[in-house]
C-alpha cells in the first residue's frame, strides 16, 4: 500500500495542478500525512530547474503552515486528535518518550533533524510542540528556518548538480544530520549563555 502511495505522489509531478498538489502534499506532510514531500518536490524541481525558488517558496510555506495545523492539534486536541494519529503510525511510544523531557531546545534540534533527514518525522514534532506549548511565534520562526533552508538548499543542489546530487544525499545524510545538529546545538547553547549574562 505504502509504495502505491508514494507511486501516486510522485506521479502528481507530471499534472499541471503540480504545483497546487506540492502544496497540499507539504500541508500535510507536517501535520498527519506519512509520504515526505521530497517524493513530489524532487521531480517538480528537475523538470522545472528554473522554477527551483519558486517551488522551494511554496514547499516551505506550505509545510510552516501545515505544522501550524500540527501544532494546533497537539496543543487543543492531543488526545482526540493526536494519539490516534501517532498510535496508526506507531509513534506513540517514541512520542511519549519525547515529550517528557523536550523544552524549546529540544524541539529546535528536532525540527532541523526532521527537516534535513526526516528523522523523526515532521508530523511528530509539529504535534509535540503543541502538545508541550512551545510558542506559536518561536515555533513558526524555527519551522520556517529548517523547512525552508531544506527545500531551498535541495533546490539550489538539484539545479546546479540534478539527479547526480540525490545519491551524494543519500550516502551522507548521517553526516548532513550530525552537522546540523550540532551547529544547531552550538547556537542554542550561545543563545542560552548570552542571556545569563
Amino acid at each position: 500500500m505504502l509504495q502505491r502511495l508514494y507511486a501516486w505522489v510522485a506521479a502528481l509531478s507530471s499534472r499541471p495542478s503540480a504545483e497546487i498538489w506540492l502544496a497540499v502534499i507539504a500541508f500535510v506532510e507536517s501535520s498527519v500525512f506519512l509520504v515526505p514531500t521530497d517524493i513530489l518536490f524532487i521531480p517538480m524541481v528537475l523538470a522545472r530547474l528554473d522554477k527551483a525558488l519558486r517551488l522551494a517558496i511554496v514547499a516551505t510555506v506550505a509545510s510552516v503552515a501545515g505544522g501550524v495545523a500540527g501544532w494546533l492539534i497537539g496543543f487543543y486536541a492531543y488526545e482526540a486528535i493526536a494519539r490516534p494519529i501517532l498510535s496508526f503510525y506507531g509513534k506513540l511510544d517514541a512520542f511519549e518518550h519525547l515529550r517528557s523531557y523536550v523544552d524549546l531546545r529540544w524541539i529546535a534540534l528536532l525540527l532541523v533533524s526532521s527537516g534535513f533527514a526526516h528523522f523523526p518525522p515532521i508530523k511528530v514534532v509539529t504535534i509535540l510542540s503543541g502538545v508541550v506549548h512551545t510558542n506559536l511565534l518561536v515555533f513558526v520562526g524555527l519551522s520556517t528556518l529548517a523547512r525552508g533552508a531544506r527545500f531551498l538548499i535541495l533546490a539550489l543542489l538539484l539545479q546546479r548538480y540534478g539527479t547526480s546530487i540525490l545519491a551524494f544525499l543519500r550516502e551522507k545524510r548521517s553526516v548532513i544530520i550530525s552537522i546540523s545538529v550540532v551547529a544547531v546545538a552550538i547556537a542554542l547553547l550561545g543563545y542560552g549563555l548570552a542571556r545569563q549574562f
